[in-house]
């Protein structure tokens, strides 16, 4: 009784911050009272030099800074040249994002279901999705696990397919030895505060090895200028704040050993959940090496589930409830439920788990307790 009270007594937020910043808190307030004295709040030096350690961090000839991870997606496609009615291979269980810079681009989402092994895009299922107007691939690297690029960038040079590998959960993953963006065109990255590598805010970053790719991008997104008020594009504003670009350098150090607390965490989770009620834990292909930016987990009642543990004071997520071709959004693209079987199976039954660097060993401990507690009618 007294290890269950204790348990109880323990408060685990979904996500917290905290244990990051507090590290980085003095340096990062110290170049923000430089940035302040500089003026530089665009443009500035900083945003260079994160795009630099940014780019060899991930093994890319270029990294272009941009506002959102959206903006990096919209913009790569745009920059490939998708025009009015071509189509473009998306995942039907993703964040709504994926099919939003599709739509934004100009082009026509086309959902494929996914696999049970990572709930990433089904490359047999892409090959049969693929047509006439098939124009490009957007794969997306789900929850920190890597989808099989290497097979579906074969798949989309049959096609001649551009291949745009949504990587904006997924900093620092591995498959088969290979980062994101080693088997695509080009890889987005959000920088969302809750990512593995976060700002302060939004903000986001396209990779690519195309010299002539990252210059349209580097144009499209500051008002399509080549030179300062030269424009030779219909462009955006979607440049990276120089704020964002500090925060991020800052952080860019500390990605390796979050992301390694993370897979602590994960490992914690499988061994202390593993045969416990009707719980089905994330599947880890061979080869592949994720970064957990969410430890999602899989029951016939989720609500029920996070309902519990929210009055145990412990944070639950769903990602995602509602799979982007069944919202009201794209209603217009006429798919029904039952067009994807295994998406919307895991929409229904998906529960995301406390996930962050420096979340302790008791606060681990709570969460097991309580799901062990929940399972055994407690």
């Amino acid at each position: 009784m007294t290890e269950q009270i204790a348990h109880e007594a323990v408060r685990v937020p979904f996500v917290d911050l905290a244990p990051g910043h507090d590290v980085l808190r003095a340096d990062v307030l110290d170049e923000i009272g430089e940035l302040i004295d500089s003026g530089a709040f665009t443009n500035g030096p900083q945003v260079a030099e994160f795009e630099s350690a940014f780019a060899a961090y991930c093994g890319a000839r270029h990294c272009v800074g941009l506002a959102s991870g959206l903006d990096a997606l919209r913009l790569a496609l745009i920059a490939a040249g998708l025009g009015p009615g071509d189509e473009v291979i998306v995942p039907a269980n993703t964040f709504i994002a994926t099919f939003e810079a599709v739509t934004q681009a100009g082009g026509v989402p086309v959902p494929v279901d996914v696999t049970e092994d990572d709930y990433n895009l089904d490359p047999r299922l892409v090959a049969q999705a693929v047509g006439a107007r098939t124009r490009a691939l957007v794969p997306v690297d789900l929850y920190g696990q890597l989808a099989d690029m290497e097979t579906l960038r074969a798949i989309a040079d049959t096609a001649d397919a551009f291949v745009v590998e949504d990587a904006c959960q997924a900093h620092g993953a591995l498959r088969n030895g290979a980062r994101p963006g080693s088997f695509a065109h080009a890889a987005a990255f959000s920088f969302y505060p809750a990512k593995n590598l976060g700002a302060f805010g939004d903000a986001g970053a396209l990779i690519t090895d195309d010299d002539a790719l990252a210059a349209e991008i580097r144009a499209l997104r500051e008002h399509g200028q080549s030179a300062k008020y030269r424009h030779r594009l219909i462009g955006f504003t979607a440049r990276l704040d120089t704020l964002q670009a500090i925060v991020l350098a800052r952080k860019l150090a500390y990605l390796d050993e979050w992301n390694a607390e993370r897979r602590a965490a994960a490992a914690y989770y499988t061994a202390e959940l593993a045969g416990v009620g009707d719980l089905r834990l994330p599947n880890v292909p061979d080869g592949s090496e994720p970064v957990w930016h969410l430890y999602v987990v899989r029951t016939a009642d989720p609500e029920a589930l996070a309902a519990f543990l929210r009055e145990r004071a412990i944070g639950t997520g769903r990602h995602y409830p509602e799979p982007p071709h069944l919202s009201e959004a794209y209603r217009h693209l006429g798919y029904g439920p039952g067009s994807f079987p295994i998406s919307e199976t895991l929409s229904s039954e998906i529960l995301s788990l406390p996930m962050y660097p420096g979340i302790d060993e008791q606060q681990l401990e709570a969460v097991v307790a309580a799901i062990r507690a929940y399972f055994s009618g407690a």
